[in-house]
């Protein structure tokens, strides 16, 4: 069983952790819910017992996969979005690169 606690209080231990491994993040409140702005693509939310992001893709199942992490241990979550983070940077700035929004229509797609 976790421990709920704050989930603003939780997102902002998340953004000093995140702060320690030179990762600048921005914290948002409301409706229940924390959220930590991290990168384009990368916002973790946090319910005071878990944070959760998104990871990638399932084309098949036309779905979006998520990692999550107990909220009780922001600095092993923070290590876990930073491999994240640092993805995400590689991908945007590899050549060619576009961002394609999995909920567009396929004939939606950039060409």
């Amino acid at each position: 069983m976790m421990i709920s606690t704050d989930p603003l209080r939780s997102a902002e231990l998340l953004q000093e952790a995140l702060r320690h491994d030179g990762i600048k993040a921005d914290v948002h409140d409301g409706y229940g819910l924390a959220l930590v702005s991290v990168w384009v693509d990368l916002v973790v939310w946090c319910d005071g017992e878990r944070f959760w992001w998104r990871t990638g893709w399932n084309a098949e199942r036309r779905r979006v996969i998520y990692a999550w992490h107990p909220a009780s241990d922001p600095f092993r979550a923070a290590r876990r979005i930073a491999m994240r983070y640092a993805e995400a940077r590689a991908q945007q700035s590899a050549p060619g690169f576009h961002a394609v929004d999995p909920y567009m229509a396929p004939s939606a797609e950039p060409q």
